[in-house]
């Protein structure tokens, strides 16, 4: 679409088609416009509300007939930018497609819409004794999760979206629909193109129906933390836990300067030093095991101060300020802007990337927070940044790079769930080779020939 008469004919189209889940006023598009990244862009041309497949089908064809670029939206909760509409198109919201539409309880899988987010199906699911853990902390949208291949606190026992998305129902560029994969447990069946399109990010099509795995709630569960001289001892004790092959669910990082800003977002009275928040499911006996062997081997490495949590409520008190960490940061700084990181490391090389990159951003002089799945190796450093101060955003992105560079030399990821979107471009062709993002260029290029699917997005078309 070169010209603005063409635009304004497009727009005419879906508006036509749409009526009233049409919207072009500045409000609604600038809400479609952002995400929670640093990033500032121009909002889409227009918005329109999807609730049913059909819905999906007619605006990606009516776009692709146009050549308008398709960003698929859920809530809006993404980090890396994968959201903003960086050539225009249409922002295509289906956080109206919520329904659950079935629970499998006897074959542990469910069938959801993309807009269904992931409280909400654990709410649906609640009465038949199962749960959905992926718990990527914001109460993301599932096709969201999926878009990202998010993961979360508990992927240290359940794993990430990749182990427990079993189908899809996608819309393809050229506005076919199509399903992959089934409701049983294995497949070997042709290539994967479910694992294909888990952490697409919207590229390769809009996600319209998800088939999950599912768990049984476990009989018992206890929460703890445990408070460390130094993030040292908090990781040693991690590294020790998880090699020794205790199947503990929830294994969290938060260090010493993050207490302090969660202390005073939520009025609470934790001990200001570097903290582990954990987790057991399983039997009574199986919890009361494995919190006594995580006990013994947290107070080897000078850990003190444990306090237990066995109630919902006492749980939830723990979990809810681990979530509340990007906010209680926010907080922290009035006005600031976040620049998040999100690398993953080989387990055992946890405490050498992450003790270089304290000590690197403790001598820049930026205001960060630190949480980290440090149970699967990943953390992420929240840099708080003056967004009129473009010395700090330099600084911030400097010690991004820095750390990085030290994850993929320890045979790391750049990502270890917030996806690539437009920040970790550059990022991934280090990791992964210009062989490989070459070969991602061509599959997208053969289901997308005309670019209309998020583009700009994971890795530029121009080589």
């Amino acid at each position: 679409m070169n010209t603005e008469t063409n635009i304004l004919v497009f727009l005419e189209c879906l508006k036509t088609r749409f009526k009233q889940n049409f919207n072009s006023s500045l409000v609604i598009r600038e809400q479609h416009g952002r995400d929670e990244s640093s990033f500032t862009v121009p909002p889409p041309d227009a918005v329109v509300f999807a609730e049913s497949t059909q819905d999906v089908v007619d605006a990606v064809t009516l776009c692709a007939a146009h050549g308008v670029p398709v960003i698929p939206f859920g809530v809006g909760s993404s980090l890396e930018g994968h959201l903003l509409a960086i050539h225009g198109g249409v922002s295509l919201d289906v956080s109206r497609m919520n329904q659950v539409l079935a629970i499998h309880a006897e074959d542990l899988t469910v069938t959801v819409q993309p807009g269904v987010t992931r409280k909400a199906l654990n709410e649906a699911i609640k009465h038949t004794g199962l749960f959905f853990p992926i718990d990527p902390g914001a109460d993301a949208s599932l096709g969201g999760m999926v878009a990202t291949r998010a993961s979360g606190t508990n992927a240290v026992r359940y794993g990430t979206m990749r182990e427990n998305v079993l189908a899809l129902e996608v819309v393809t560029a050229s506005g076919e629909v199509i399903r992959t994969g089934t409701r049983a447990k294995k497949s070997s069946a042709g290539y994967d193109l479910t694992r294909l399109m888990v952490g697409s990010e919207g590229t390769l099509g809009v996600v319209t129906e998800i088939t999950l795995k599912v768990y049984p709630l476990p009989e018992a569960i206890s929460a703890a933390i445990c408070s460390f001289p130094s993030i040292e001892a908090a990781v040693r004790t991690t590294i020790q836990i998880i090699q020794m092959g205790i199947p503990i669910a929830r294994v969290e990082l938060i260090d010493a300067n993050t207490v302090r800003m969660l202390n005073q977002y939520a009025k609470l009275s934790l001990h200001e030093g570097a903290m582990l928040l954990m987790e057991f499911h399983g039997s009574p006996a199986s919890v009361k095991e494995q919190a006594e062997a995580v006990q013994e081997i947290s107070t080897e490495h000078g850990g003190e101060a444990f306090e237990w949590a066995t109630t919902p409520e006492e749980r939830t008190r723990l979990w809810t300020a681990r979530h509340n960490a990007y906010f209680a940061g926010v907080q922290s700084r009035p006005g600031c802007k976040v620049i998040s990181t999100d690398t993953c490391v080989p387990i055992s090389r946890l405490a050498d990337c992450l003790l270089e990159s304290v000590a690197q951003a403790d001598a820049s002089g930026i205001p960060y927070f630190l949480v980290g799945h440090v149970g699967d190796g990943n953390f992420h450093f929240g840099y708080l940044l003056d967004p009129n101060n473009p010395a700090e955003r330099e600084t911030a992105e400097a010690l991004n790079h820095q750390l990085v560079a030290r994850a993929l030399a320890l045979e790391g990821t750049c990502s270890g769930e917030h996806g690539v979107g437009l920040h970790k471009m550059d990022f991934l062709v280090a990791e992964t080779g210009e062989g490989a993002v070459n070969m991602m260029r061509t599959i997208k290029q053969a289901l997308d020939p005309k670019n209309i699917m998020n583009p700009g997005k994971i890795f530029s078309l121009k080589t």
